[in-house]
């Protein structure tokens, strides 16, 4: 589950994100970032978190019904564990990727020629 969610979250956020683009290369693509870009990561990032609340909700109602200390009880405590790892990395992708379209418009604006 874990996989799907970083997979997901790999095609919504990098889709529109150019990373080590040379400024020529960046003027030569047609995509530009927009402010329109804002809704669909906040979709994403919702999604996401969605996902990893309802995985992490079921791997703690299983955990509360298996043997302390045994191997279904350590497995599920892994799963928490990754699902907790990979929520505290949510504002972090929240703020790259804003700041992604920040830069992006901001080249947009400033890197024109002059007429």
């Amino acid at each position: 589950m874990l996989h799907y969610v970083a997979q997901m979250l790999h095609r919504i956020l990098y889709t529109r994100i150019f990373i080590s683009l040379s400024m020529k290369q960046l003027s030569k693509k047609a995509q530009r970032f927009s402010i329109s870009d804002l809704g669909t990561i906040a979709i994403a990032l919702v999604v996401a978190a969605v996902i990893l609340g309802m995985g992490s909700t079921i791997l703690e109602k299983l955990q509360g019904t298996q043997t302390l200390n045994g191997t279904a009880y350590n497995a599920t405590g892994f799963g928490l564990s990754g699902l907790n790892t990979m929520a505290e990395f949510i504002p972090t992708i929240a703020i790259v990727a804003v700041a992604a379209i920040v830069i992006g418009i901001i080249l947009v604006f400033f890197g024109r020629p002059r007429a």
